[in-house]
């Protein structure tokens, strides 16, 4: 059976494709470029830009691929407000919609597609089932809840989709925000935290995201919307801690009104000067818990990645980075 990947060149995709390969599946790679780590062996490599129409349909989808669509723009780097549309809307949305038509093209059923868990907006329970409230804060969370909508829509029309939420993705290659925090770290310089620091921040990794995909399909693409996220997630305040003490910084954690540090940040990004994501700053101090049960339950799913070795290694890939070393390609999996 061929899997073929949109994005697969992408963070996650880096990661499903050897996976798929060692099941022994033919696995295509579609994306826009081809990086000098790719390194898939057995997986083909074929230029799509998910944007363009005809570009999607001369990948060749056939009937029985298995697709998965890990193509998306991401909250960095951070865009001021009139650009934020035409920044996330061309890919993530007209790309989805792109690649779904070419699949009913081709009589292609089914999708394992990624959205994200900013489609929740302002957490209102928690921890945050996949039934929580829908109210996306920005144009990143609303351009991937026009795709869930689209999915339910294709759904009725005979295909079978399974939906991933995952919380911030952390893993080798990808620093994104956590770069400023390391930075301040690494110089010794105040940290300061929006709120209190006591509520906790849940992660998740890219090899736990590249596994759900990899199960979905085995599982035979349920129909379902599933949140990725990591187990047990500790206080912001104990997270940095343990980071800051691990690096041997002399940074301190320092809480702040968030209310008044969320209205600052307001006024930046009405000034288009913003060093946060609405998306972002917005939700920074609430409970914002996904819970995971339903992907243990229906695909066998399970998240082996603490919060904590995620951040450290995140932090150690820096260091690499910046002294010039090739960074590991490994984290500390959970007890």
């Amino acid at each position: 059976m061929r899997h073929i990947i949109f994005g697969g060149d992408g963070f996650v995709g880096r990661h499903l494709a050897p996976k798929l390969v060692a099941d022994g599946h033919e696995v295509i790679v579609a994306d826009i470029a081809r990086t000098a780590t790719q390194n898939y062996r057995s997986a083909a490599f074929v230029h799509c830009d998910v944007t363009d129409t005809a570009s999607v349909q001369a990948v060749g989808i056939q009937a029985d691929d298995m697709v998965y669509n890990l193509s998306a723009k991401m909250l960095s780097p951070i865009q001021v407000r009139a650009k934020r549309h035409d920044f996330f809307y061309p890919v993530n949305y007209f790309g989805t919609k792109n690649i779904i038509h070419a699949m009913a093209d081709a009589g292609a059923p089914n999708l394992v597609h990624f959205t994200t868990d900013m489609i929740y907006g302002h957490t209102k329970v928690t921890p945050m089932t996949e039934d929580h409230p829908v109210a996306p804060l920005g144009e990143y969370g609303m351009s991937k809840w026009e795709t869930e909508k689209l999915a339910a829509d294709w759904r009725q029309r005979g295909m079978r989709i399974s939906l991933f939420r995952p919380r911030l993705i952390i893993g080798p290659g990808r620093l994104g925000i956590l770069e400023k925090l390391f930075k301040l770290i690494d110089m010794n310089l105040p940290v300061p935290m929006i709120g209190s620091g006591r509520n906790p921040y849940q992660f998740i990794s890219v090899f736990d995201c590249a596994e759900a995909a990899r199960l979905a399909f085995k599982a035979g693409v349920p129909n379902e919307a599933y949140n990725l996220g990591s187990l047990n997630p500790p206080p912001v305040k104990k997270l940095l801690g343990d980071l800051i003490r691990h690096a041997g910084s002399k940074s301190l954690l320092i809480p702040t009104p968030g209310w008044a540090v969320k209205r600052t940040l307001d006024l930046l990004d009405l000034m288009n000067m913003p060093i946060m994501d609405p998306e972002q700053y917005l939700i920074a101090d609430e409970e914002c818990v996904l819970d995971v049960s339903k992907g243990r339950r229906d695909l066998g799913w399970v998240p082996q990645y603490r919060d904590e070795d995620m951040l450290i290694a995140a932090y150690s890939e820096y260091r690499a980075k910046k002294a010039g070393r090739a960074p590991s390609a490994a984290h500390v999996p959970a007890e």
